[in-house]
């Protein structure tokens, strides 16, 4: 039965532990402490956890104080005189004011880079007459690119025209041959109507003779007229082609000095270029004006810092980081309220960090009076463990 009775005790134990893992529970009756190996693992370990709370302790009192101190900066803050806080809340005001300025600043979309922003600023003083030499190359690059098309469409033409003088030519050679052929034929037939059948051919080659010279001549007029205009062709190709390397240089040099002059500016052309220095111009003057916002915020944060430093308050340079709940009631509330929720949550972890370090100091306690024999041994471990 006792057996029994000591298995449920156990499993109890287990589901206890199990079910609060909060609290800290101390087992012993497994310990032998006639052996200095198991009881000084065993204290060591009370010490260890006694030294776990009070660095935990230390970390939370300090933040516990800082908290105390905030509320009680903001009690005194609220028990200023009205003439005082009216001057404070003023001063706050418009250090709220300037930094919402720049807050817009800094949220604005589409602002420049400060790449190109810088390297604007450091190209100031030649951007609009770079944007005047680009606009000019890029002008003059368009007529040049419109005479190269003339010229390579008027070249086009005089190809094709060759090419017609060039079929007309050699099928007026090959018309030749055959005019020239036929004449030979007619007179071989009339030689033969002459010699053999004794036919008078007289008026055949007086015929033959005069369709063979009129042809053969208007051949040769149309031939002579077509190889003179296939010459002049041919030379005006050979002009448009020295017209078009001139043209052709200039285009390559002036679309040189478009590509260094984009690679100068940082731009693809001038309508970018122009795009980006009216954005510089906004953005330098939006900077300005955010500079000079700073600069009073600075002013403020000061005027602030002094006013702040006249009163009982612990940290002024902690309200320069929220200065609109100095203007708004509200936000001063919900402040407050946050730090007391903060605040409790620190007390509870500092109530339960000395809960520990107590009832490991008590479990020690507890040893050395169960133990009377290892007292002096339990106290000599305190005194030598450091926390």
């Amino acid at each position: 039965m006792g057996f029994l009775a000591k298995i449920f005790r156990k499993r109890k134990r287990y589901e206890n532990n199990a079910d609060d893992w909060e609290n800290v529970v101390y087992e012993r009756d497994h310990v032998d402490f006639g052996s200095e190996s198991q009881r000084s693992s065993y204290i060591t370990n009370c010490l260890e956890q006694m030294e776990e709370a009070a660095k935990e302790l230390n970390l939370l009192t300090g933040e516990y104080s800082l908290i105390t101190s905030y509320l009680t900066d903001m009690e005194e803050i609220d028990a200023l005189p009205e003439s005082e806080r009216e001057e404070l809340d003023g001063i706050a005001a418009r250090l709220v004011a300037v930094e919402q300025e720049g807050e817009k600043y800094r949220g604005k979309k589409n602002r420049m880079t400060d790449a190109d922003y810088y390297r604007m600023r450091e190209q100031e003083d030649e951007i609009q007459e770079g944007i005047g030499k680009l606009k000019e190359s890029e002008g003059y690059g368009d007529k040049v690119k419109h005479d190269l098309r003339r010229l390579d469409m008027e070249r086009h033409a005089y190809e094709f025209r060759r090419q017609e003088l060039e079929t007309i030519l050699n099928n007026l050679r090959g018309m030749s041959v055959i005019f020239v052929t036929a004449f030979l034929l007619c007179l071989a037939m009339l030689l033969v109507l002459q010699f053999g059948f004794k036919m008078d051919t007289k008026l055949g080659y007086l015929l033959a003779g005069a369709a063979v010279a009129i042809a053969v001549t208007v051949s040769w007029v149309k031939y002579t007229d077509g190889d003179r205009e296939l010459g002049k062709i041919e030379m005006d190709i050979n002009r448009l082609i020295q017209l078009q390397n001139k043209v052709k240089i200039r285009y390559v040099n002036n679309r040189n000095l478009s590509d260094y002059l984009c690679m100068k500016y940082g731009t693809d052309s001038a309508a970018s270029l122009e795009r980006l220095w009216k954005t510089y111009q906004r953005e330098k003057e939006e900077r300005r004006e955010y500079a000079e916002a700073e600069s009073r915020a600075e002013q403020y944060r000061r005027q602030l810092l002094l006013k702040l430093s006249k009163y009982r308050i612990s940290s002024p340079e902690r309200w320069l980081g929220q200065p609109a709940a100095l203007v708004d009631r509200r936000e001063m509330v919900e402040i407050r309220h946050d730090l007391i929720l903060r605040r409790q949550a620190l007390r509870k972890q500092m109530d339960y960090n000395n809960s520990v370090a107590e009832t490991a100091r008590g479990e020690i306690m507890d040893i050395a009076e169960q133990y009377p024999d290892i007292a002096a041994e339990v106290r000599k471990m305190v005194e030598d463990y450091k926390m």
